[in-house]
C-alpha cells in the first residue's frame, strides 16, 4: 500500500473554491482502480495547544493506493490533467508525500 499526503495551499481566500472542484473530482477518483482513500482535510476547531494548524488557505488531501502502478496511473488520469486546469491559477503551494507503511 502507498500513503499520499497532498499538502495545497490556496491564494488567499481560494481555499472554498478549489474545494468545491476538488469534491467534484472525488468520484472520479474513487472509481480508479487501487483507490483505498482519497478526502480532502481542513483544521479541526477548538483543539488548543496539541494542534499545529494548517491556517484558513490550506488543506491536505489523504491518500491510500493499493499500489505505486495505480497512484501513477492516477496521476496520469484525464480527470486529474482537468482538475489541475481548473484550479492552477488557485493554488500558490502543493507539497506531495509518497509514503510507505513503516
Amino acid at each position: 500500500m502507498i500513503h499520499v499526503l497532498a499538502i495545497i495551499t490556496a491564494k488567499p481566500g481560494k481555499r472554498d473554491d478549489i474545494l468545491k472542484i476538488f469534491r467534484a473530482n472525488v468520484p472520479a477518483v474513487h472509481a480508479e482502480k487501487g483507490c483505498i482513500e482519497y478526502g480532502p482535510a481542513i483544521d479541526t476547531d477548538d483543539m488548543g495547544p496539541i494542534q499545529t494548524r494548517l491556517g484558513p488557505d490550506t488543506f491536505v488531501v489523504i491518500e491510500k493506493w493499493a499500489s505505486v502502478d495505480d497512484l501513477k496511473a492516477h496521476a496520469a488520469a484525464p480527470h486529474m490533467a482537468a482538475y489541475a486546469q481548473k484550479t492552477r491559477d488557485m493554488i500558490q503551494s502543493r507539497v506531495i508525500h509518497v509514503l510507505s507503511p513503516a
